[in-house]
């Protein structure tokens, strides 16, 4: 597949909404991980829109913060420039409800997107979560050997928390991946990695 000026477009966008955004605790800039789920989702059979999703998956939740542009700036601009089908994977892909709503506590918002994730039916949006979930996991695994387990403070969940949900995870895309929506090989991996970390 030959990607088209469209993506290079949500790359553009994506690198401008992140551009000031770090990954946490550290001083690598978050847009290597909007590249490296997006080259997850590619190597999983991702087509163009699913691959500009996994761009611009973290946009509405991290787009205010860093860019200073509203959310509904931010959806708008999407549906503009990418159309419907990749802004319903990027709401998908948000775990927050909108800047109108207070946000939630840690715990509430992560059983609500489990729920989410395991009624959901969208293959494009499952795989782009699923790399993301991916990336994730590779990058504590990746940090874990330079910091030990103090990389768990880098997260609200800490160390109990966060295994909890990745193992919650773990469990729906397995569910997922036996329905065919999500490769088994992603899952396998995914899998692996989280066995190493307990």
């Amino acid at each position: 597949m030959q990607l088209s000026e469209r993506f290079d477009q949500a790359l553009a966008y994506a690198s401008a909404l992140h551009r000031t955004q770090m990954r946490k605790g550290s001083q690598i800039p978050y847009l290597t991980h909007l590249l490296g789920v997006c080259s997850l989702a590619l190597g999983y059979g991702a087509d163009e829109e699913m691959a500009m999703a996994a761009l611009l998956h973290d946009s509405l939740e991290d787009g205010p913060e860093f860019a200073g542009i509203p959310r509904v700036q931010i959806e708008q601009a999407i549906r503009e420039q990418f159309g419907e089908r990749v802004l319903g994977m990027v709401l998908a892909c948000t775990d927050t409800s909108g800047e109108s709503v207070e946000k939630e506590d840690w715990i509430s918002r992560k059983t609500g997107y489990l729920a989410h994730m395991e009624a959901a039916t969208d293959p494009g949006y499952l795989l782009v979560t699923a790399c993301d979930k991916l990336h994730n996991l590779r990058s504590i695994w990746q940090d874990r050997k330079d910091v030990g387990e103090a990389i768990w403070e880098r997260f609200t969940g800490k160390k109990e928390g966060s295994l909890w949900y990745y193992r919650e995870l773990g469990r729906v895309m397995g569910i997922h991946t036996r329905a065919g929506r999500i490769p088994v090989v992603l899952v396998t991996e995914y899998e692996g990695l989280l066995e190493r970390m307990r």
